[in-house]
């Protein structure tokens, strides 16, 4: 099986901040995965960007307080949710010929564990592995409508069109509470429109969001408003059950 590296690699160097059981240097944790130091502060710099790590004095990292209270999924649990969704991001790639992805939460933002791109030679990335902020993205929201993520508790303003104020959050959380599934009109980036919906386990928890994203000059208003059903139609499909992980 073919793992995602930057994943792999993230999960590595956090069981190593969490088995020193203590702030640790940059060149030790470099050192213990056989890494360079530019790639062991990429790898820590995200851990502290998803909540996962705080950077100490002197220049040190050590697992942060929410690993103790809410640890991150293993990699395992990771793998086998990619896995799982593989069909179902193949079969929306082929329904929509768009971009379809999966991301999971870590701290406040969501990460890229999966995606297939579109055919089409004008495409959307999202790489596998990457952040990306909840308030502007539809797989963000849908965590914060579906899967009890945190308000941020700042509104970066990526595009004209990013939400700012949690009022206007509050508002854009209970709209997709009530039809079912996200959207992000230009709000990450402009020119991308994207919709999105919650996975969840057998114990009614969610795991992850799938989302198909593409350009506006394809997603018009009128496919925009059509693309969040042909993500949870395709959803529905997925038998009960098969996500019982994280």
């Amino acid at each position: 099986m073919r793992l995602l590296k930057s994943l792999a690699r993230g999960l590595e160097a956090l069981d190593y901040l969490v088995a020193q059981g203590g702030p640790v240097r940059l060149t030790e944790l470099a050192s213990a995965l056989g890494v360079d130091k530019s790639n062991a502060s990429h790898l820590l710099q995200t851990l502290v960007a998803g909540g996962y790590a705080d950077q100490v004095e002197g220049r040190r990292y050590q697992a942060s307080a929410k690993v103790a209270t809410d640890p991150s999924p293993s990699l395992e649990d990771i793998i086998d949710v990619r896995d799982r969704l593989r069909p179902a991001l193949a079969a929306l790639v082929e329904e929509t010929r768009e971009c379809a992805h999966v991301a999971v939460l870590v701290g406040s933002r969501v990460w890229y564990i999966d995606q297939i791109a579109s055919p089409l030679p004008l495409k959307v990335d999202h790489p596998i592995g990457s952040l990306a902020p909840l308030h502007c993205t539809a797989l963000g929201k849908a965590f914060l409508a579906f899967g009890g993520a945190n308000p941020p508790s700042k509104f970066e303003q990526h595009t004209p069109k990013s939400i700012v104020t949690q009022l206007a959050l509050n508002a854009e959380v209970a709209a997709t509470r009530k039809r079912g599934f996200a959207l992000d009109d230009e709000e990450y980036t402009l020119g991308i429109r994207c919709a999105a919906v919650p996975i969840y386990n057998t114990r009614g928890q969610m795991v992850a969001a799938i989302g198909v994203s593409g350009p506006t000059a394809r997603i018009d208003d009128i496919r925009f408003a059509e693309l969040g059903q042909t993500v949870l139609a395709q959803i529905d499909k997925i038998k009960p059950g098969v996500l019982n992980v994280l």
